[in-house]
């Protein structure tokens, strides 16, 4: 099937590695443009470069309040115009919800809330009909994830903002929508099996409550990511997909 992807052009944030790079990859490889960014920005660039004449890559970190207009100005300016944006961010540090100080729940607020925020609202600024804002959450919009409670308490939030956003964009043509990972085998969720001190007995378990019995490919998520935002998705609006290879019970 032909997504409609071609000589498209997207913003993916936190693209240097992990979920970001997967979708990033998929996209490409379907013949969009992509505008990468990441904190490191060597890793950003040798990213870009790995995918190829279709990349370009910038240092940017979400919480910084100049990075969407920069971002989109990079996606005119190299490729011409501006398609869409998948906002994805590293996760925030782990930990029980007694752990954390006030300065990392504000330093994690910044990054993964108030920046997401402020890219889609710049984006919705800058897009015309047809175009799509897509959110990387976490499977904890619907279930809290032990060791996880930062992101147990941002995540859900960005969900009912991309839901709200949903609705007012709609009107204009502009899709947004959200992608639900949870088992996903990046470096994030290795190094989150590893705190347990037996990562591999920690994934073993963790896949056995998992119906495919197994965590899921960055490429996985990526196809599924580039499917979202494509014009062959163009019915699909205020989705909260889960990508977890059906570990969500619920409807």
């Amino acid at each position: 099937m032909d997504l409609g992807l071609k000589d498209r052009v997207y913003v993916v944030t936190g693209a240097s590695r992990g979920l970001g790079r997967a979708a990033a990859e998929a996209l490409a490889a379907d013949g969009a443009k992509v505008v990468l960014s990441g904190r490191d920005e060597k890793r950003v660039t040798a990213t870009a470069t790995a995918i190829g004449r279709s990349a370009y890559g910038m240092a940017g970190d979400n919480a910084d309040p100049a990075v969407a207009e920069r971002l989109i100005g990079a996606a005119r300016r190299e490729f011409g115009g501006f398609d869409g944006i998948l906002i994805s961010v590293g996760g925030p540090p782990p930990g029980s919800p007694t752990d954390h100080t006030d300065e990392q729940w504000r330093s994690s607020f910044e990054s993964v809330f108030l920046g997401a925020v402020r890219l889609a609202r710049e984006a919705a600024a800058e897009l015309g009909e047809g175009g799509v804002i897509g959110f990387v959450l976490s499977a904890s919009v619907h279930e809290p994830i032990p060791g996880l409670a930062i992101s147990n308490g941002l995540r859900p939030g960005l969900a009912g903002f991309a839901k709200s956003l949903a609705h007012e964009l709609g009107p204009r043509g502009i899709r947004v929508l959200g992608l639900l990972p949870s088992r996903i085998d990046t470096d994030r969720l290795r190094e989150l099996d590893a705190l347990s001190g037996d990562a591999e007995a920690r994934k073993a378990a963790n896949e056995s409550r998992i119906p495919l019995r197994r965590y899921g490919t960055p490429e996985e998520f990526g196809r599924t990511a580039a499917f979202l935002l494509s014009p062959a998705a163009s019915y699909l609006t205020g989705v909260m997909l889960p990508v977890d290879g059906g570990a969500r019970h619920g409807f």
